[in-house]
């Protein structure tokens, strides 16, 4: 079962970075040695380097026309083009993750302010602390 999940992770990865890719195509990312492009060129920047390093390129290619095909159903066919929508996400994780953007939401509440604690008359340091009086080095 590990092999299994371990032979589907790249192109899962990589199908989700393309999506995102196309979602945020103008964004600019970093990849090594500061290299510096439009996120819509992430996917395939990646599968290019692994094919320079050696590596296979047949998991990258998958997630990458996975993603693809993905995007084309779930955004390009039906919003561009006018066509019928095939892809929709089931209604029970609407409920259990709500559909918000910017911020992290769904989570709870966010944690209150720490009450700022009154300076005492007479304290020693100043600011929030109280340090005390403290001693002087070579006294007894």
């Amino acid at each position: 079962k590990y092999v299994h999940a371990c032979l589907l992770m790249i192109p899962l990865i990589m199908s989700v970075l393309y999506v995102w890719a196309q979602l945020n195509r103008d964004t600019i990312v970093s990849f090594w040695f500061g290299t510096r492009f439009k996120a819509c060129y992430l996917p395939w920047v990646i599968l290019g380097f692994n094919y320079i390093i050696g590596g296979s390129i047949v998991n990258e290619l998958i997630g990458n026309l996975v993603g693809h095909l993905y995007f084309f159903l779930m955004f390009k066919y039906p919003m561009d083009l006018g066509g019928r929508s095939f892809l929709s996400t089931p209604q029970f994780l609407y409920q259990m993750f709500p559909n918000r953007r910017g911020g992290v939401s769904g989570f709870g509440v966010p944690p209150s302010r720490r009450p700022v604690p009154q300076e005492q008359a007479g304290g020693g340091g100043g600011g929030r602390h109280n340090w005390g009086q403290g001693f002087r080095l070579g006294d007894d």
